[in-house]
């Protein structure tokens, strides 16, 4: 046989082999077992993990939770401000408040997502539920509910908070209880006077590992007309909340 050719054909082999030995790992690899634990390998879609926007968009309540609730974006029109920048107290340590009342994240979030609840019986005149949820990197959470927890222990005489939107005074701030849930839960609520018209907001927090919900409920309509409001958070609403943090 001719030198040269002998060498063509071996190269040839050669070559189909890897071809077909490529072919079959590439056909068994997501069934493959791992040598170590013998357990299936998982395929690049059983891997694949959700970005820190997306867990939060999976764990925000929706409408069907949520009976009778409408459930919105979020609008920054009349907001304070729109980050925790542009917002400036007379009392520093009351900070995670004012940022949890208006909608602002805590701490150093990976992600943030709000939407509005407006109970659809009673329309723009009745109480919105606002839910703030924040995810963090591993350990990031638990600092954060720390903070929150010594500003409401430290608060009770009001703060003012003023930012690019404006000013908010708030008369007292005092810890309620609430129904355990996640890993750690506070509840508080907030008084201020607007036109001579008293009005009270409640707000509650919750941590469940690494994920932090923001519940706070508000009645606009009385605030901007000048009337007592009392705006309490809807328990249907908590509790269809803290089930999809889990």
């Amino acid at each position: 046989m001719n030198p040269h050719t002998n060498r063509a054909t071996m190269a040839a082999a050669t070559i189909l082999t890897l071809i077909t030995l490529t072919t079959l790992t590439a056909c068994g690899g997501e069934d493959e077992a791992d040598r170590a634990t013998g357990e299936p390998r998982p395929s690049a879609s059983q891997s694949k993990r959700p970005t820190p926007a997306g867990k939060l968009a999976g764990l925000m309540v929706s409408p069907t939770d949520v009976k009778g609730f409408s459930v919105q974006k979020h609008s920054d029109e009349f907001a304070l401000a729109t980050s925790p920048d542009e917002v400036t107290l007379d009392k520093p340590a009351c900070a995670p408040l004012a940022y949890a009342i208006n909608q602002l994240p805590l701490g150093e979030p990976q992600a943030e997502l709000t939407r509005v609840l407006t109970d659809e019986a009673k329309g723009v005149n009745g109480a919105h539920t606002y839910i703030t949820l924040t995810t963090y990197a591993s350990g990031g959470a638990q600092p954060v509910m720390a903070d929150v927890k010594k500003a409401a222990a430290a608060c009770g005489n009001g703060f003012t908070a003023k930012g690019s939107g404006g000013t908010s005074t708030y008369d007292s701030i005092t810890p309620e209880n609430v129904t355990p849930a996640g890993d750690e839960a506070l509840g508080f609520k907030a008084t201020m006077t607007f036109r001579g018209a008293p009005h009270t907001m409640h707000t509650q927090v919750v941590r469940e590992g690494e994920v932090i919900g923001v519940y706070f409920s508000v009645n606009g309509a009385a605030i901007a007309n000048a009337r007592p409001s009392d705006a309490k958070l809807t328990p249907a609403v908590v509790t269809a909340q803290n089930a999809k943090l889990g």
